[in-house]
């Protein structure tokens, strides 16, 4: 590791021990929503009054629910109709997750482009982990679906960092020897601080723990099996590891050797599910 990266590295642990670290706060109308699905007595017209304040969200949750993914025979076209057809829940999940895109922006073009591209994984990651979810589990899918997105979360405090010190972001190799080494340790400090549930704020800590054997099938092994997915036919470090070894596959029932992709309903399915995200 190179000196640079060792000292971004141990300023920034020192900075989270110290809880020193201006964690990121969630997007106002994400806030909103999550305070709105607390009150088990929530109707589907008083969420939709939360989101429908967020005209870019609101747009985007019609989108959703007239994905090929999701769609019925009618279109529909308003968003009181949108969280009739998907439920409170799956609604405030999939518009927290959404609505964290507005935070994967930045001032200087290098960082900008790297929280794009963040963004972009989280968002394939995520549709990759719907479909794996849907076929391969019985649990719910829109969480699936925002544990892919909120699976690089920590990314954002470090890239943060560096667009505040030249030195580290003009060394690209230092920089995404820090994110992969510390971003997990941040993600789960910032989904603690959400208040996020157990189940989904251990994600970024423990999906690249591929001897991890929890007794069941859990959310973690689901986006920790999408990630992997995501880079098969590539040349990256993971397709090198043997996959059979890895317990997420046998706790989803699926095949390690199996590509995703090359079966085409459910390739049709993650494309999607993909493209309802971004």
């Amino acid at each position: 590791m190179s000196k640079l990266a060792d000292k971004v590295q141990h300023e920034l642990i020192q900075a989270i021990d110290n809880d020193e670290l201006v964690l990121p706060t969630l997007p106002e109308v994400a806030l909103r929503v999550r305070e709105a699905a607390e009150d088990p007595d929530i109707s589907i017209s008083a969420l939709s009054k939360v989101i429908g304040n967020d005209a870019a969200l609101t747009a985007r949750i019609i989108k959703v629910v007239n994905s090929p993914l999701l769609r019925t025979n009618k279109e529909i076209t308003d968003l009181q109709m949108a969280v009739g057809r998907l439920g409170i829940n799956y609604t405030c999940n999939l518009a927290t997750g959404l609505a964290m895109e507005q935070m994967f922006q930045a001032t200087s073009d290098v960082v900008d482009r790297k929280m794009r591209e963040v963004w972009n994984k989280s968002t394939e990651i995520a549709g990759i982990s719907h479909v794996l979810c849907r076929h391969y589990t019985r649990l719910m899918p829109d969480q699936a679906t925002l544990a892919g997105l909120i699976h690089q979360i920590g990314v954002l405090p470090i890239l943060t960092y560096a667009e505040e010190h030249d030195e580290l972001l003009s060394d690209s190799i230092s920089l995404n020897h820090v994110i992969e080494k510390i971003h997990p340790i941040i993600g789960d400090k910032i989904l603690k601080a959400w208040d996020f549930p157990e189940n989904i704020a251990m994600v970024p800590s423990q999906y690249l723990d591929f001897t991890r054997n929890s007794p069941k099938v859990d959310y973690v092994d689901i986006v920790q099996v999408a990630t992997l997915q995501s880079y098969l036919g590539s040349e990256h470090p993971y397709t090198q590891l043997d996959w059979s070894q890895i317990p997420a596959f046998a706790k989803l029932g699926l095949d390690p050797s199996t590509d995703l992709h090359a079966d085409e309903d459910l390739s049709a399915s993650m494309e999607a599910a993909m493209s309802m995200l971004q």
